[in-house]
C-alpha cells in the first residue's frame, strides 16, 4: 500500500494540543544514553485468567516478550533472547502459552513461534524464506487464523491451526493479489480487499464453502476499503471507507440483504473500529489533526463509556477483557514514552502500571508539541508539528531542523520519540511537516502528491522555513532538514534538486533512487505493487523519465552541504547499495559526509545500542556542521 516505505517507530512523530506561551528558561541536558534508558512498551493483551497483559519491552536494550500482573506487581520476562528482536502476539485463549514473533536481522521475513509454560519455543511456521503473520483467534478458541507467503512469495494465503496437533489447514489459496481483512465467526465468510491505486480499492465477501466472491463495493471515483470485523451473529460486515467523503467512516453491510448503513461519521479519519468479545462494548479510534482520540460505546444500553482522562496525554488504544470488565489502556504524551494502565470498569479503578520514562529525566525539561499550519507556495494550508527549545528567545535565537515523515503518505502524529527531544533538549527547534500527501486529512490532500514526488511535497516542506522565519527566535542562517524512509528521500531530493535551501541534511533509511527501489520491492509486497506504480510511477514503463528525473542519485553533483546517512545492510525495502552509491558520488563533490551502516538492522531500529551510536551522532554531526 502507500505506507510500503514506513519506517518502525523512528517515523510516528509527535503532535500535541498548542502549548502555554512561556519564558526562555535554562534547562538540564541530557545525554542520548539517558534518552535512551526510557523504556518502550507495546501491546497489552489480557490473559486467560486476565491476571496479566502480555507486552513487548526493550528493558534487555533488544525487544522481549514480558508478562505485566495488573495488580501493579511488575513484570516477568518471558523471553531472553540478546540478538533479534522478539515481539509478543497474544497469550493463549486458557493457559499461559504465548505466541510471539521475529525475523532475523530486519530481514523481515517473520515467523510465529509459540513458547509453553515451560519456556520451550517451537517455530510454527518453518518455512525459510517465507513471511508469516497472526490474523486472530476462532470464535471457538480452538484454533487461530494466520497468514503466509510460504507458497507463494508473492500473495499471502489464509490458513486455520489447531492449538493441539498445530497442523495448518488451508482456507484461502490467493493467487491473485487480495488481501484478507476480516473473517467472519463461523468461519463462513471472508472480507478480501483488492488495492487498485493507493487511493482506490475495491472489496469482496468470499464465501469459503462455495468459493463464490461476491463484489460489494461498487462506487464511482476514488475511494477506499477497509473491513474491520464481522458481528458474533454473523450478520453484519462492518468496514470503514472514504466512499462520497473526504473522510473515512464506518459503514455496516447486511450479509441478508446487502444493504449498507452509515454507523459513525465526523471530519477526521476513523483509524479502526472492533467490538468487544461479546459485543457489550464498541471501541472507536479517530485521528483528529494528528492525534487519536477513542470513544467507547456501551451496546447495550447506547451510551458513551466515559474513560479517565490525564492531564497532559490522551488514550491511544484500548484492549478490553474477555470477561468485558477490564480495560487496558495505552496513554501516550509527547514528554514520555507511552505508559500502560489498568481500569476495572466494575469499580472505575484506575491503576498505572508502567513508567517509561528515565527517572534521570524531569519531564518538564522536555517539550510539548504544537500543532502548526502555513500556506505553501501555491496557497495550500500544511500541517505541523512543532516543538521550541526552552531555551529559544529573540536573544537566544537557535537553528531548527524541518523533519520529513516516512511513507510516501504517512504522517507525523502523536507519539514519543526520544531523538526529536533530544534534539530539541539540546537546543534544535524542530518542525515535523505534513506535506501533501500526507495521511489524515482528507482523501484530496492525501492525493495531492501523486506523481508529484520530489516537487509539490518538497516545496511544502522548504515553505516551512517561512513559519520558522515568522517566529523570531530561529537563526535562519542555521536550517536543517532531516527524515527518515520516504522522508530520508525528501532530504536528498531538498540537497539534489533546491541545494541552496538547507544547510546540512540528515538521511535516515531513505530512498535515492526510485528506479531501483520501484523495481526491487519485496515481493510479499505484490497486491500492492501496481497500486504504488499508479502513484509513484511504474519503472518499466515510460515513467522511468520521471523517476529517473526525481531520483537524487542522478543529480547528486548538485549536492553541496554537508550530509549523514543512516542505513540497515539487511533493508529489504531500501537496498543498502542506495546509500552506498549516493554517499560515494556526494564525496565525490568535496562535501563533508558521514556514512554509519549499522549491520544487525533492516528498515528501521530495534536495538537500543545501535540507536544510541546512530542518534548520539546525529547530535555531533549536527553541532559541528549546523550549529
Amino acid at each position: 500500500m502507500k505506507n510500503f516505505l514506513f519506517a518502525l517507530i523512528i517515523l510516528s512523530i509527535c503532535a500535541c494540543q498548542p502549548q502555554k506561551k512561556e519564558e526562555a528558561r535554562v534547562v538540564a541536558k541530557y545525554t542520548i544514553e539517558q534518552f535512551y534508558k526510557n523504556k518502550s512498551i507495546y501491546g497489552g493483551q489480557f490473559s486467560a485468567d486476565e491476571s496479566k497483559l502480555l507486552v513487548t519491552s526493550n528493558e534487555t536494550d533488544i525487544f522481549n516478550v514480558y508478562a505485566l500482573a495488573v495488580d501493579g506487581s511488575g513484570m516477568n520476562q518471558l523471553t531472553h533472547s540478546t540478538e533479534e528482536s522478539f515481539f509478543g502476539v497474544t497469550f493463549f485463549p486458557e493457559d499461559d502459552r504465548f505466541i510471539f514473533t521475529h525475523d532475523k536481522g530486519g530481514d523481515e521475513n517473520d515467523h510465529l513461534y509459540v513458547q509453553d509454560t515451560e519456556g520451550n519455543v517451537t517455530d510454527i511456521t518453518p518455512w525459510d524464506g517465507s513471511k508469516s503473520a497472526f490474523y486472530g483467534w476462532a470464535r471457538d478458541l480452538k484454533s487461530f487464523f494466520f497468514v503466509t507467503n510460504k507458497r507463494d512469495p508473492k500473495f499471502f494465503d489464509l490458513y486455520e491451526m489447531n492449538i493441539e496437533t498445530f497442523e495448518p489447514t488451508l482456507v484461502y489459496e490467493n493467487n491473485e493479489g487480495y488481501e484478507v481483512e476480516a473473517i467472519s465467526k463461523d468461519k463462513k465468510y471472508l472480507a478480501l480487499v483488492k488495492p487498485l491505486t493507493t487511493s482506490n480499492s475495491e472489496m469482496y465477501l468470499y464465501n469459503v464453502e462455495t468459493g463464490e466472491q461476491k463484489h460489494i463495493s461498487a462506487h464511482e471515483g476514488d475511494a477506499t476499503y477497509s473491513p474491520q470485523f464481522f458481528d458474533v451473529a454473523n450478520k453484519n460486515l462492518y468496514f470503514l471507507t472514504n466512499e462520497g467523503s473526504e473522510f473515512t467512516y464506518v459503514v455496516k453491510y447486511s450479509l441478508a440483504d446487502s444493504n449498507k448503513s452509515e454507523v459513525w461519521k465526523t471530519d477526521w479519519d476513523v483509524s479502526y473500529v472492533y467490538n468487544s468479545f461479546n459485543e457489550k462494548y464498541r471501541v472507536t479510534g479517530v485521528n483528529e489533526d494528528a492525534k487519536t482520540v477513542v470513544y467507547m460505546k456501551d451496546l447495550e444500553t447506547g451510551e458513551a463509556v466515559k474513560l479517565p482522562t490525564f492531564e497532559s496525554g490522551n488514550i491511544t488504544s484500548v484492549s478490553i477483557s474477555r470477561s468485558e470488565t477490564k480495560v487496558r489502556l495505552r496513554v501516550g504524551t509527547s514528554t514520555s514514552p507511552s505508559d500502560i494502565y489498568y481500569y476495572n470498569l466494575e469499580t472505575k479503578k484506575l491503576d498505572r502500571l508502567t513508567n517509561t520514562l528515565n527517572p534521570e529525566i524531569n519531564e518538564d525539561d522536555l517539550v510539548q508539541a504544537t500543532v502548526v499550519r502555513y500556506p505553501s507556495f501555491d496557497g495550500v494550508d500544511i500541517p505541523a508539528i512543532f516543538y521550541k527549545p526552552h531555551s529559544a528567545s529573540e536573544e537566544n535565537k537557535v537553528p531548527a531542523l524541518v523533519w520529513v515523515h516516512g511513507g510516501p503518505g504517512g504522517q507525523s502524529r502523536v507519539g514519543y520519540f526520544s531523538l526529536i527531544q533530544f534534539l530539541v533538549n539540546h537546543d534544535y527547534a524542530i518542525i515535523a511537516v505534513n506535506n501533501r500527501g500526507s495521511s489524515g486529512y482528507g482523501k484530496t490532500f492525501y492525493k495531492m502528491d501523486d506523481k508529484n514526488h520530489g516537487e509539490g511535497d518538497l516545496q511544502d516542506c522548504i515553505k516551512a522555513k517561512d513559519y520558522l522565519a515568522s517566529l523570531g527566535y530561529i537563526d535562519m542562517e542555521k536550517v536543517g532538514i532531516i527524515g527518515g524512509s520516504y522522508g530520508g528521500y525528501m532530504v536528498m531530493a531538498a540537497l539534489a534538486f533546491e541545494p541552496a535551501a538547507f544547510d546540512v541534511g540528515v538521511n535516515i533509511f531513505g530512498v535515492t533512487n526510485w528506479l531501483r527501489t520501484l523495481k526491487s520491492i519485496p515481493p510479499y509486497w505484490e497486491s500492492a505493487r501496481k497500486a504504488l506504480y499508479e502513484e509513484l510511477g511504474d519503472p518499466f514503463t515510460d515513467d522511468s523519465v520521471r523517476l529517473h528525473k526525481i531520483s537524487p542519485l542522478f543529480h547528486a553533483e548538485n549536492v553541496t552541504k554537508p550530509l549523514m546517512v543512516l542505513q540497515g545492510a539487511n533493508d529489504p525495502r531500501v537496498l543498502q547499495v542506495e546509500s552506498d552509491e549516493i554517499v560515494e558520488k556526494v564525496k565525490a563533490n568535496g562535501v563533508p559526509v558521514e556514512y554509519v551502516l549499522f549491520p544487525d538492522e533492516g528498515h528501521g531500529f530495534v536495538k537500543k545500542e545501535n540507536e544510541i551510536k546512530g542518534y548520539g551522532q546525529i547530535l555531533t554531526f549536527l553541532d559541528a556542521h549546523l550549529k
